[in-house]
């Protein structure tokens, strides 16, 4: 019988890999290095949830969580040898952001209708979270740039509608965009790439501000985009 790792096990596994007669590719990395590592094996992840949901088949998101954990202890254990944190530190530090933020769960006083006037608590708790925290530049570049850009444009809308002004309406957003196509009809191929590139930044922005408003993510909406066309020109063949 195959031996029953504990999280524990793994821990000290992955200080081993770090330690004086460990691995010398574990031994070389830094926090920098990984950065690539955590990117990929997130994206592996989200494929894997896609996986499940059309084969119904576990396996691979399994694993993957598995590298994603690897990635959390990983930087630990790293964080730990230059004296900045523990992995004790992380695990308490969430534990406690969760209790924080969920005081209709865990305290008494707060009663909520939805998930709505959950989400609109956590964005107010977290508001009071990031008061005073040195390493945020302002409140719209406080969204990593390192997110991909559909990601992060409804993001950044959201704030600029709660902190700077009304955002648009659906139907402004759909005014524009009909303003934006109107434009690219008059365009004529081979002239100013300059004016294309700026009225597919406007389009871009536009359907982001309308994602916002409806909490779709168009990462995702375009992701699955993309494989049904790949389906189209090169089908998988039924079981």
């Amino acid at each position: 019988m195959d031996r029953q790792y504990s999280f524990e096990d793994f821990v000290g596994i992955v200080a081993a890999l770090r330690g004086e007669n460990g691995c010398p590719w574990d031994r070389e990395q830094t926090h920098k290095s990984l950065r690539p590592c955590m990117m990929e094996e997130a994206a592996e992840l989200v494929s894997s949830i896609r996986i499940y949901e059309d084969t119904g088949n576990a396996e691979n998101m399994r694993e993957e969580l598995g590298d994603i954990l690897l990635q959390v202890v990983m930087h630990s254990q790293i964080a730990k040898e230059e004296g900045l944190f523990t992995l004790e530190d992380v695990v308490n530090d969430i534990s406690a952001k969760m209790v924080r933020r969920h005081p209709h769960v865990f305290g008494k006083q707060v009663q909520v209708e939805g998930s709505g006037e959950v989400l609109a608590n956590w964005d107010e708790i977290k508001r009071k979270e990031k008061e005073g925290k040195t390493w945020i530049e302002s409140p719209l570049r406080e969204i990593p740039k390192e997110l991909p850009a559909l990601t992060r444009a409804p993001k950044v809308l959201k704030k600029v509608d709660k902190l700077y002004e009304a955002g648009d309406s659906y139907s402004d957003n759909v005014q524009k965009l009909e303003q934006i196509v109107a434009k690219m009809k008059e365009w004529k191929p081979g002239t100013d790439n300059m004016q294309l590139e700026n009225m597919i930044g406007d389009i871009l922005i536009r359907i982001s501000d309308i994602a916002r408003l409806y909490r779709i993510s168009q990462e995702q909406i375009l992701a699955d985009k993309i494989e049904d066309l790949i389906e189209r020109y090169e089908p998988m063949p039924k079981p």
